[in-house]
């Protein structure tokens, strides 16, 4: 089989992407041999392989530097775009999506899922570390509660930085939700977004009283 090679141009910004692009190369697992040269803010790669497996290389290293520029740049809306999977990787941790984006609501970060992607105004860094946060109280609690429960306790543990557990005692006391014995679980009795609305107010009465 005939062998090839070429040669493809890279450029960024600083040497944040720079970082950041090789690093998520060397995650990737290419079907072509490929060597790179640095060179100030240009990255000569050198891609080596059949015609189709230069190709199939050229496609997914192109792909690679799209994800990490949407990532640390902001558009012209102010928003950044981050692939979910990358973001759980990244900050070691995990937790669902309706968490996220409530817990980037109440930070009044903007947010929206689109195909997959998640698009929201707050920067890599920060929202890495948030979703540390998050999975760090998902950790405390998983065990001991329903989904829907977590949707409410665990955005409004990290955003105002509460614990956990004891946000479980102030909804059973708010008569928000209920320990069921059988289950060994904490259950919400009203519907999540009436629990935490109704949470918010008792925390903020609280807060008023102080």
């Amino acid at each position: 089989m005939t062998r090839a090679k070429k040669v493809i141009t890279i450029h960024v910004k600083d040497d944040r992407e720079k970082e950041e692009f090789l690093r998520e190369i060397q995650r990737l697992n290419l079907p072509a041999l490929i060597y790179i040269h640095g060179k100030l803010n240009d990255l000569k790669i050198n891609v080596q392989g059949t015609k189709e497996e230069i190709r199939e290389a050229i496609r997914k290293i192109r792909e690679i530097h799209n994800r990490v520029k949407a990532k640390l740049y902001p558009d012209r809306r102010g928003f950044y775009r981050y692939n979910i999977d990358d973001l759980f990787r990244d900050a070691g941790a995990s937790v669902s999506t309706p968490i996220l984006m409530k817990t980037l609501e109440m930070l009044n970060e903007r947010v929206e899922l689109k195909d997959g992607e998640l698009i929201t105004s707050m920067p890599w860094e920060e929202i890495v570390e948030l979703i540390r946060k998050l999975g760090e109280g998902l950790g405390e609690i998983s065990l001991q509660t329903t989904r829907q429960i977590r949707e409410v306790v665990l955005p409004m543990a990290v955003t105002r930085e509460l614990d956990p557990e004891e946000l479980l005692d102030v909804l059973v006391e708010l008569k928000l939700a209920e320990w069921k014995e059988d289950k060994f679980k904490y259950e919400l009795i009203k519907n999540k977004e009436q629990a935490l609305e109704e949470l918010l107010k008792a925390l903020e009465g609280e807060e008023n009283e102080d």
